[in-house]
């Protein structure tokens, strides 16, 4: 059960926005959130760090600042979830933006990231601003990004894309978990880009193999560049949660930016589950 849920922050709107996500995401769940504020010294002024008193570190000084913040942060999100079985724990780290999301994972046995995607409005990130992409990238832990100022929904149908190598054998315990949860409808979208040997009947019957005796809606888009056919999809059929397993960089390239033959990159409409092998 994912029960440990890290929520990163850096005090934006944003943040608060996928933090507020995932407070209604889990209502009515017993859930552990460890509220991460990552700093690092560029953030501060020569005379910020000179006017601390002899006695303390630079690190300490700034580590201390940022836990009073965090502390504040903490009892602003107590007051609006009164009634829950919500246990909060604040972390505050001096360190490289995903060393400190990795290590936090790993000490805290964290189950699932939440954070927004922070995009970067005309940049070539235009999904993921670049700490996300690089959670997404080097962070072993399942992700939901959540669109910059998505208000949670129900979730009642997800979407769950496959690329066309073909369904990769890994856990995704986290969508099955998600699905039972919310009694949620599963389709799944096959995206065959290019002319792959893999034929719909073996995709079928490795999907069996993954998803057990979970029902699902099969589609088979094929010839369309991956970005194109799911906003396509998105717009045809409600989706309140888009699935999808990152195998590797060329992949997460591919969907966020589009093939090489192809400049239209993804703008999610709903919130991304990133699963990792």
């Amino acid at each position: 059960m994912m029960k440990r849920i890290l929520l990163p922050t850096d005090f934006s709107e944003n943040s608060l926005n996928a933090i507020r996500y995932a407070m209604a995401f889990f209502k009515n769940s017993e859930v552990d959130f460890f509220v991460l504020n990552v700093q690092k010294t560029s953030n501060y002024t020569t005379a910020d760090l000179m006017s601390r008193s002899s006695g303390s570190t630079v690190y300490r000084a700034i580590l201390d600042d940022n836990k009073k913040s965090l502390n504040k942060f903490i009892e602003k999100l107590k007051k609006e979830c009164v009634g829950e079985k919500y246990t909060f724990h604040g972390l505050v780290d001096f360190d490289v933006f995903t060393d400190a999301m990795q290590q936090a994972v790993v000490t805290k046995n964290i189950d699932l990231i939440i954070m927004g995607t922070n995009g970067a409005t005309g940049a070539k990130e235009v999904l993921f601003g670049s700490n996300t992409l690089n959670v997404i990238r080097q962070v072993n832990c399942p992700l939901i990004a959540v669109p910059e100022a998505y208000t949670f929904k129900d979730i009642k149908n997800v979407l769950f894309s496959i690329n066309y190598q073909g369904v990769p054998t890994t856990s995704i315990a986290p969508l099955i978990e998600i699905l039972k949860l919310y009694k949620a409808t599963l389709k799944v979208l096959d995206v065959k880009e290019e002319n792959i040997h893999v034929t719909s009947a073996e995709t079928e019957a490795s999907l069996k193999d993954l998803l057990g005796n979970l029902s699902y809606d099969y589609y088979l888009l094929s010839g369309i560049p991956i970005p194109i056919a799911i906003d396509a999809f998105e717009q045809l059929f409600p989706v309140d949660l888009h699935a999808l397993i990152v195998e590797q960089k060329s992949f997460l390239d591919r969907f966020v930016f589009g093939s090489e033959t192809s400049a239209i990159s993804y703008n999610s409409r709903v919130p991304l589950l990133i699963l990792r092998l």
